[in-house]
């Protein structure tokens, strides 16, 4: 059985993943009007989405791992 202190760190991990894929999003947010000039906008929409999917996922399932160790 896996105790407290391993689902805390990977709790912790996820959410530090998550809010580093959300600062990646922001750099590619920086570069859309660079995007826009040269016609890739789409595409670093799309970009833009599934960072923010993947981000708010893996923080979303790290704060729940973290709740569920507490209880």
């Amino acid at each position: 059985m896996i105790d407290a202190q391993e689902q805390n760190e990977k709790a912790s991990g996820l959410i530090l993943a998550g809010w580093m894929a959300c600062l990646f999003d922001a750099l590619v947010l920086f570069f859309l009007p660079g995007a826009v000039r040269l016609g890739y906008q789409v595409t670093f929409l799309v970009i833009m989405g599934a960072l923010l999917v993947v981000g708010a996922a893996l923080v979303l399932s790290g704060y729940a791992i973290r709740r569920s160790v507490k209880a």
